[in-house]
């Protein structure tokens, strides 16, 4: 009995020291380099590099407000996905398809920074997890399940419907930490991204969402 009890308030000390959905949120938005830094980008494009069963595809992406555009490029095909703040496509191999409904919706209210629209009340359950020994918090929700490095409390893992995302390195720039090299498994592939030549609060026409 006494044995048992033990185990149970160890066990209570252990859920204790995990910390909310809000504060690994925003412990995530700190560790980025913090709120008011992130609130202050108000444009951000980059360079994109996805390779893919041996091929790179080329590419650029940039955003501004809850806009955005990306292109890659393979073998002369180029590919289009945009968004003008209201609606948006996929031009792929010269089939252009709208987006659905739920993704404008999503769309409308996205943040620059993905970090600054995580919404902690979305978030189901928060546990502890230790994975090739180091330790996560794990935020999971109807749609993913987040991994926070426990130490840096930058974000490794994502885990949705389209795949599984883990983000191998951060690059910081002008005071900010972006992803710059990321794996995605999909559909029983793994494709690399690199993002380079990021740039924040450059200036953007209206026009390249058109």
């Amino acid at each position: 009995m006494s044995f048992a009890l033990s185990v149970l308030f160890a066990a209570n000390i252990m859920a204790q020291n995990v910390p909310t959905a809000k504060q690994i949120i925003d412990n995530y938005i700190t560790a980025l380099g913090g709120k008011q830094k992130l609130e202050s980008v108000k444009t951000l494009s980059m360079k994109n590099t996805i390779s893919v069963m041996g091929m790179d595809m080329e590419g650029k992406t940039v955003k501004k407000d809850n806009k955005f555009k990306s292109t890659q490029t393979m073998m002369g095909q180029e590919m289009v996905q945009m968004f003008d703040g209201e609606k948006g496509y996929a031009n792929q191999m010269g089939q252009k398809i709208d987006f659905p409904a739920d993704q404008v919706a999503k769309l409308k209210s996205s943040k620059i920074i993905e970090a600054l629209g995580m919404d902690p009340a979305k978030i189901k359950t928060v546990e502890k997890k230790q994975m090739d020994g180091k330790d996560y918090y794990l935020l999971a929700s109807d749609e993913t399940k987040s991994y926070f490095d426990v130490k840096t409390g930058l974000l490794e893992k994502s885990e949705g419907e389209k795949g599984t995302m883990t983000i191998t390195k951060y690059t910081d720039v002008e005071g900010i930490k972006f992803p710059e090299e990321m794996t995605l498994n999909a559909a029983g592939q793994e494709i690399k991204i690199k993002n380079s030549d990021i740039k924040i609060n450059q200036p953007v026409s209206d026009d390249e969402f058109k």
